[in-house]
């Protein structure tokens, strides 16, 4: 079970939109196709197949996902935490905190 906790909302969220939604098509479809890797991986390991073929599929799987992750970080600080800079010196530092979290959790993935 995951017991990361779920960062609280604030009231410095993004105003309008999330940085992503001009991309919003291509992240579903990135990660439609990370959820087909994923289902190819468990049919590997069900077939039985070589560890190192598996190992080699579940790194391109690893990767696929630490690129959309790096995708929404470079969005959210382009869109949200700038928003924020925008509003003043508690919005920004609240965002910039919340980002600076957020890249902790992918070093740490």
């Amino acid at each position: 079970m995951d017991t990361t906790p779920v960062p609280e909302a604030t009231d410095t969220e993004c105003h309008t939109t999330h940085g992503y939604i001009s991309d919003k098509d291509r992240y579903l479809a990135r990660l439609k196709r990370i959820e087909g890797q994923a289902r190819g991986i468990h049919r590997m390991v069900d077939e039985e197949q070589y560890c190192i073929d598996i190992l080699t599929q579940i790194s391109a799987l690893t990767s696929a996902l630490r690129n959309v992750g790096l995708g929404l970080l470079d969005d959210h600080m382009k869109h949200c935490v700038l928003d924020a800079a925008q509003l003043g010196e508690d919005a920004a530092e609240a965002k910039l905190k919340e980002a600076s979290d957020a890249i902790g959790r992918l070093v740490r993935s």
